[in-house]
């Protein structure tokens, strides 16, 4: 890039991130001089906010450049992640949200304790610290990083050595990052979040589109002519077992790893824990379901572009097609904005892991230390330095994955198998049972950290990761039981319910969700062999007529008839009658 294009994207990019600062400022003045206030944003987050926080703090640029890789090197199979993330949604904003907001829960180990006791609170939070200080933060920074030198070659335009300019934008990043999550709390992590969200979008659907007329000689009809008609295996998402993502593992582990990530993961619940009420907590929660189901246009749909642009070239690595498409398709005026955009995707998910460990360690660690006699100013203060010191830890940190890539990548890809599959199952039985005693949660706690650490680098396992998840799920809930049935608790356990915020349901939730659902089966029908691939077969629009119309009359039904009892059965938790 010549100077003058160095230049005018930077100077755009400081302007969008500079007018997102402010507003986030602007949002969160008078709200966190409080505990609620920095932690929960004052427990008054509207769906929008929730919405777009989750979408930002779920969606980083490791996505961006990862999935289009996916695409570009093998088919949409990858895309299973996402769209089916959807189903995760609909029961976290029906099932566990009106349960955590019942009991006015700050973080999920509080929850725990509460149902079970504070050494399960202390173990989850032992897990939870240790995966974001060591693992998921760093490689967050180091991800979003890599993104950033290997769309704008920062090396070349600071002339250094890509060592010196990794650390260099690691440092930028996560100071930008931090400075929302230490200061503004999380109000100002979900307002920046929501704005950048609305970036990440518009790219999102630009690049496609600049592509599509790249490939048609600039005629956007014709590249999407040509992507849906030529080597339409690139758009299979049905995955085979040599695919990145076999489509059986959907039905399996699948279904639990994203029930923990959208339904116990701290740093992504965080957010739903502050809305103003269920109401607001649901419209929030489902939205995030739908704009999952724009990722495969916006995150894969580019890398099949770029497939069908590059095939006769050799690019050193998959993860190259989106940076290199970028590069060819998008304007010179946009460069800064999507800078801006591209950033802000990658400091939402390291700011909001940032307030969350910040949380945990205050809430779970700290406040207990002093038996729970703290003001909320010292509580703010610790958070603070807590986000401070565990910023800095990152930085020293996210580097050293450059030093040996494969090894820790490695890491990373399998580290959250050691308390994803335990900590969901100790949440379900905890919710639906009222006699299964502590003993059991602690005991699938270190069953599991062991079994999994066994099954990954003891014995060679020939199944699929996925399928172990919900092998040792099943076994962890069958521990539990026999627990419960062997030494259950003396007196059943009830929620102590607190009435912070008000518990009735939004109407439309249930045909949200069932709409959701059935637009999830859509998006795999159409790339399948039902639909484009290898062109629309006969049965491709009588299966979608028969989807559409199960869609209407479920949602009719439900409109009139589940709504009510679902709001009454949600009156009754925490009450003498309840479970």
């Amino acid at each position: 890039m010549e100077l003058q294009e160095v230049v005018t994207t930077l100077l755009t990019c400081v302007f969008f991130m500079g007018l997102v600062a402010w507003i986030s400022w602007q949002k969160t003045k008078g709200v966190v001089d409080s505990k609620d206030g920095y932690f929960l944003a004052g427990r008054g987050l509207t769906g929008t906010f929730i919405a777009g926080s989750m979408l930002l703090t779920n969606l980083s640029a490791e996505q961006l450049i990862g999935l289009n890789g996916s695409a570009y090197g093998y088919n949409m199979s990858a895309m299973a992640w996402e769209v089916t993330a959807g189903f995760a949604t609909i029961i976290m904003a029906m099932i566990f949200l009106p349960r955590y907001l019942a009991g006015a829960f700050s973080t999920l180990p509080e929850f725990l304790k509460g149902r079970f006791d504070d050494t399960v609170r202390r173990m989850t939070v032992v897990l939870f610290m240790v995966g974001y200080g060591l693992i998921t933060i760093p490689s967050v920074l180091y991800a979003g990083s890599v993104a950033v030198l290997r769309l704008f070659d920062v090396p070349a335009l600071l002339n250094v050595s890509y060592e010196l300019a990794l650390v260099i934008t690691i440092v930028t990043v996560g100071t930008v990052g931090a400075v929302y999550a230490i200061f503004g709390g999380l109000k100002a992590v979900a307002v920046s979040d929501t704005i950048n969200g609305v970036g990440l979008l518009i790219i999102g659907i630009l690049v496609p589109i600049l592509g599509f007329a790249a490939l048609g000689g600039g005629s956007v009809l014709s590249g999407m002519e040509t992507v849906f008609s030529e080597n339409t295996d690139k758009l299979n998402a049905v995955g085979a077992e040599t695919d990145p993502v076999p489509f059986g593992t959907i039905f399996t582990g699948m279904i639990f790893a994203n029930l923990f990530y959208w339904g116990t993961n701290q740093y992504v619940i965080q957010r739903t824990l502050g809305a103003a009420s269920l109401a607001e907590g649901q419209k929030g929660v489902l939205f995030s379901g739908y704009f999952k189901l724009m990722v495969p246009f916006m995150m894969m749909l580019p890398g099949v572009i770029a497939f069908h642009l590059y095939q006769g070239e050799q690019l050193q690595s998959i993860d190259l097609a989106y940076p290199r498409l970028v590069k060819d398709v998008l304007p010179l005026y946009l460069s800064g904005f999507f800078l801006a955009v591209l950033l802000g995707a990658v400091f939402s998910s390291f700011n909001s892991l940032l307030n969350s460990a910040a949380t945990l360690f205050v809430l779970d660690v700290y406040a207990p230390m002093k038996d729970d006699k703290v003001g909320d100013q010292e509580l703010i203060k610790v958070a603070k330095i807590a986000s401070v010191v565990i910023a800095l830890f990152s930085f020293i940190v996210a580097p050293l994955l450059m030093f040996a890539p494969e090894g820790l990548w490695q890491i990373i890809r399998i580290f959250t198998g050691f308390y994803n599959i335990p900590v969901i199952a100790i949440v379900l039985v905890g919710l639906f049972s009222n006699h299964v005693p502590a003993l059991g949660a602690k005991i699938v706690i270190v069953f599991h950290v062991i079994a999994y650490g066994l099954l990954k680098f003891v014995f060679e396992v020939e199944i699929n990761f996925i399928h172990i998840y919900a092998i040792l799920f099943i076994i962890e809930v069958a521990i539990m039981a026999v627990v419960g049935r062997l030494y259950p608790l003396q007196q059943d356990w009830h929620y102590e319910r607190k009435d912070t915020v008000s518990l009735v349901p939004w109407k439309w939730a249930f045909p949200s969700a069932i709409t959701l659902l059935s637009c999830i089966i859509l998006l795999y029908v159409f790339f399948s062999p039902i639909g484009i691939v290898g062109g629309l077969s006969d049965m491709f629009w009588l299966v979608v007529f028969l989807i559409i119309v199960s869609n209407v009359l479920l949602s009719s039904y439900a409109l009139r008839h589940w709504h009510k009892s679902y709001a009454e059965s949600l009156a009754r938790i925490g009450r003498e009658d309840s479970l």
